[in-house]
Parts: structure tokens; C-alpha cells; sequence
């Protein structure tokens, strides 16, 4: 036998859109017409009540759930992308808020309802209208997630940061506090632009910061520690950023060339190779001047001519 509301629904249907008409009427006339208001809300609330479902189609109990759950983590993990932005803390911040999500998605397309003539959770929730919220909402988080590439700085479960990541972190925060003791001791009477004391006392701190950078991505080039290629995780390309930029614009300090010794060796090398050639080649075309000698022999022979014309 068919429930009760299904067969007074023809007439619910009828009585329904006058009745929210009314409803919006009424409040659209403003507080006068409250007696429209309450009447309205009455009709409203009875047609409810006789069994007319409010929410077609209806979800499971544990399928609404499930959507719940799945909108409180994205409000959760959108609110903090947003308050990490700037700075961009996004990998080292979010990457739990980004795990449940992606937990909650993984939960409502694998359920299925408890009753038999119900539709799974996942063609309900995820497929059963054009628009797709759910799965619009999950493409836009694992599209940002694999664009900050925050691969690179958490482990390989995803569960915190890696070592390195710790490592740099570590360095960077000592880095801006050696920049914030130094320019607090700054004399006063010294020039906004004159940060000597910056560039001595801070030097062997971001040179370390830099070379771990450098080997960083040296190593992410090789596959080392991710399969992402293309670029460090945002968090660290940031901070890194923001330390050169205070550190060679704001400071105006330069990080000196551990390679000195060899490049002044080369250059001097080849500056001395053209003359090097020159002389060698000067050298060994230069030849000595012959000096002609008339044999013995010759003036023998004339000797003999002497002799014979003599004696004939």
C-alpha cells in the first residue's frame, strides 16, 4: 500500500505554490501584514507535515552524512589556503586539512546505501546533476595541491614534513632572526642604507641557507626525494625568495664566490696565451745567417790550373 503522502500529493502540489506564494507575499509586504504571515506559515507547515518530502531526492541518512562531512572539510581546508596565502605556508599548514579531505571524498565514492532501492552515496552525491559540486570542489583542491607542489616537502605518506624541509625551515627562521638582532643593534647614526652589520654577522647563516637551496634542487632535478620535477614546493621557492630579496635588495650585501682562486688561475691563463704564442712561434721561426765558405777543394783545383799553365 502506498504511503499516505503519495496519495494526497496530487493535491499537496496544488496547494503548495499558493501557499509559498502567499508566504513570500507577505514578507515582501513588510511587518504590517503579519496576520497574512502567520497564516501563510501555518498552511506551509501543515502541507510538510502531511508527508510531503522536503528534499527530492532524498539522501540516505548516512549518505547526508557523508556530505557533511565532506562540506566541513572543504570549508576547513579553504579557509586555510586563504589565511596562508602570504606568507605562503600552504604545504606545511594545510597538508592535514588536505589528507581528511581527501578521506572524505575517498569515503563517499566508495559507500553505498543501506537500502536496496536507494543509489549508492557516489551516483547520488557525485553524478546525479550536471553541475557536480563535489567533484568540481575536489578537481579545484588536488589541482592546487599538485600546482604548489607540496609533494616535495612532506614525506612520502603525506604525514609531515620532510627532513630536508624541516632543515631549510630551520635555517630560514634563523636567518630573518640574524636579520632582526642586527638591524636592531644598528647605530642611530647610521644611514638607512648602511647594513654592514647585516652583511658580516648574517653571512655565514644565508650562506648556508642558499647552499641547502642549491642541493635542494639539485636533488628534486635527479628525483631524489619526489616524483615532481619541475620546481621545489611552494613554501620553500617562497621563503627562499623572500630571503634573497631582503638580502641582496633591502641589504644590498652580495654572498663572495668561494671559486675566486680558480677563475682568477683561468683568466690569467688565457690572457697570457696570445703572447705565449707569439713568442713561441717567433722563436722557432727565426733562423741563423748563413755564412758561405769556399771549400778547399776549389782552391786546389785553381792551384792546379796555376801549376799546369807554368809549365807548358
Amino acid at each position: 500500500m502506498a504511503p499516505p503522502w503519495c496519495l494526497c500529493r496530487p493535491l499537496l502540489l496544488l496547494l503548495l505554490p499558493p501557499a509559498l506564494a502567499l508566504l513570500s507575499l507577505a514578507t515582501a509586504t513588510g511587518p504590517r501584514q503579519t496576520p497574512a504571515l502567520e497564516l501563510a506559515q501555518e498552511l506551509a507547515e501543515e502541507l510538510w507535515s502531511a508527508g510531503l518530502p522536503g528534499d527530492l531526492p532524498e539522501l540516505e541518512p548516512e549518505c547526508r552524512s557523508l556530505l557533511a562531512d565532506f562540506a566541513e572539510g572543504s570549508a576547513a581546508l579553504t579557509g586555510c589556503l586563504g589565511r596562508r596565502a602570504r606568507p605562503v605556508r600552504l604545504c606545511q599548514g594545510c597538508h592535514g586539512h588536505y589528507r581528511r579531505l581527501l578521506a572524505q571524498y575517498g569515503s563517499i565514492a566508495r559507500a553505498v546505501g543501506n537500502s536496496s532501492e536507494s543509489h549508492n552515496c557516489a551516483k547520488s552525491i557525485l553524478t546525479s546533476d550536471r553541475l557536480q559540486i563535489v567533484v568540481t570542489l575536489s578537481e579545484f583542491f588536488n589541482e592546487t595541491w599538485e600546482a604548489a607542489n607540496c609533494a616535495n616537502c612532506l614525506k612520502n605518506n603525506s604525514e609531515g614534513l620532510s627532513n630536508s624541509t624541516e632543515e631549510f625551515l630551520d635555517l630560514f627562521n634563523k636567518s630573518l632572526t640574524c636579520f632582526e638582532h642586527n638591524l636592531q643593534g644598528q647605530a642611530i647614526d647610521l644611514s638607512p642604507n648602511n647594513y654592514t652589520e647585516v652583511c658580516k654577522n648574517c653571512n655565514e647563516t644565508y650562506t648556508k641557507l642558499n647552499d641547502l637551496y642549491t642541493h635542494l634542487q639539485r636533488m628534486n632535478r635527479q628525483g631524489g626525494e619526489s616524483e615532481h620535477s619541475a620546481h621545489l614546493c611552494i613554501d620553500v621557492e617562497d621563503a627562499m625568495n623572500i630571503t634573497r630579496k631582503l638580502w641582496s635588495r633591502t641589504f644590498n650585501c652580495s654572498l663572495p664566490c668561494s671559486d675566486t682562486v680558480p677563475v682568477i688561475a683561468v683568466s690569467s691563463f688565457i690572457l697570457f696565451l696570445p703572447i705565449v704564442f707569439y713568442l713561441s712561434s717567433f722563436l722557432h721561426s727565426k733562423q741563423k745567417k748563413r755564412i758561405l765558405i769556399l771549400p778547399k777543394r776549389i782552391q786546389s783545383n785553381a792551384n792546379l790550373v796555376n801549376i799546369q799553365e807554368k809549365y807548358s
